[in-house]
């Protein structure tokens, strides 16, 4: 009797054993790690993007409207900010982007005689929306001699673009900006879009007026300035813009699409 009590515990205990061996293994589910991308700027840039309320603020927003003050009328601009596409309406016209071509409409009988639709339909938009445009991607920075205006030195930023970026990709600008306040002042940029070789003749806007939208400084006044010996010194053409709307929400798309009497621009 006590050899069998002694077979059966046996048996028990080899039993138990090797259920604590073929038991599985609990898995425990890996944590999901937000990967977040890592883009520095230079800190004078990174300065000047914090003083207009931060690029992280400026990037939750998806679209944006503007209205400028022009000679022949009104212009409204609407514009998705990540993928860009665009639409300009005015009274006798309408230059838009699907996101792939530029398209254009004339709403009158007469020949229009504004700039060209493909260098124009997100000029004002980019203007517009310094500094923040800065921070797309192919944008290379550097240092530029200041400028002098009515007794302040504003510090300069060069911003020039790698090789096939954008329409224009040898145009080049120059934030100044203010050396306490950090806020964008003037905007020197080059125009190469028609001749397509690099110039050092130089323009220049003057960021005047600011308002704050949803967080955001948004210009409200641009005055060009003559441009000599890297000195500001006429005021030539003041614009004014208002009705400004920055949302989280991007504009559908199919507002950007063309209308059957529209033509697309080569």
């Amino acid at each position: 009797m006590k050899n069998y009590l002694g077979i059966v515990l046996l048996m028990m205990t080899f039993m138990g054993c090797k259920q604590k061996e073929t038991a599985p293994e609990k898995v425990q589910p890996t944590p999901e790690v937000e990967i977040k991308e890592d883009k520095s700027f230079p800190e004078d840039i990174a300065k000047v993007f914090e003083a207009h309320g931060g690029l992280d603020h400026w990037k939750t927003m998806q679209s944006v409207e503007f209205t400028m003050r022009k000679p022949g009328g009104d212009e409204v601009t609407r514009t998705n900010l990540n993928s860009r596409e665009s639409l300009i309406e005015a009274e006798n016209y309408v230059i838009g982007f699907d996101g792939e071509a530029v398209w254009f409409l004339n709403r009158t009988e007469e020949e229009y005689k504004g700039y060209a639709p493909k260098f124009y339909y997100n000029l004002m938009f980019y203007f517009y929306a310094m500094p923040f445009v800065l921070a797309d991607d192919g944008i290379v920075f550097s240092a530029a001699k200041a400028i002098e205006f009515e007794g302040v030195t504003y510090p300069g930023i060069k911003i020039a673009y790698e090789n096939g970026v954008g329409e224009s990709p040898d145009d080049e600008y120059v934030l100044y900006y203010h050396p306490e306040t950090f806020k964008m002042e003037w905007l020197g940029y080059t125009v190469t879009y028609f001749s397509k070789e690099k110039t050092k003749e130089f323009h220049l806007k003057k960021y005047n007026k600011w308002e704050e939208v949803e967080g955001v400084l948004l210009p409200t006044e641009m005055v060009n300035y003559e441009f000599f010996n890297n000195q500001p010194i006429n005021p030539v053409r003041t614009t004014a813009i208002f009705n400004a709307k920055l949302s989280k929400e991007a504009l559908d798309v199919t507002r950007f699409s063309k209308p059957e009497n529209a033509t697309f621009v080569e």
